[in-house]
């Protein structure tokens, strides 16, 4: 073979490698690039372990992800969840931080309600459920607090 043809070759498979990193890249990690999206703010009083990123599922499916994690007016969690399009939550739903498996990963679980008010993009999820602390609940178990 010649040279020229050799390194053509090899150039076509860097290529051609850097192209399916980049798609791995994407899917993997979940990107998205701009899109629209329905976006609703919910209050917590615990999110323990709950990261930015995380799945928003509702009766099992992902519907959308939490898009920032701030501390609000003291003690609280703000999330913004940016949901998919076709997802509308009536003014009822509630939101609640759950646990996949025992020792899983966090997200976001929601009931959508069944009001006849729906919440505007750029809402409030009033009704809430916390994260709960398995360590927390053990420890109150041993030293006998429950």
């Amino acid at each position: 073979m010649k040279k020229g043809n050799l390194e053509l070759i090899v150039g076509v498979f860097v290529l051609a490698g850097l192209a399916c990193l980049a798609y791995i890249a994407v899917h993997l990690g979940k990107l998205e690039f701009g899109g629209s999206g329905y976006r609703v703010t919910a209050f917590f009083d615990n999110i323990s372990g709950l990261k930015e990123g995380a799945s928003v599922e509702v009766a099992g499916v992902e519907v959308g992800r939490v898009e920032s994690i701030q501390l609000a007016s003291g003690d609280r969690a703000e999330l913004v969840l940016k949901l998919h399009p076709g997802i509308k939550l009536r003014d009822d739903a509630i939101a609640s931080i759950r646990t996949k498996g025992i020792i899983g990963d966090k997200f976001v679980k929601l009931s959508l309600g069944n009001s006849e008010n729906s919440i505007p993009n750029g809402g409030k999820i009033r009704d809430t459920e916390s994260a709960v602390e398995w360590e927390e609940l053990i420890s109150k178990y041993l030293h006998g607090k429950v």
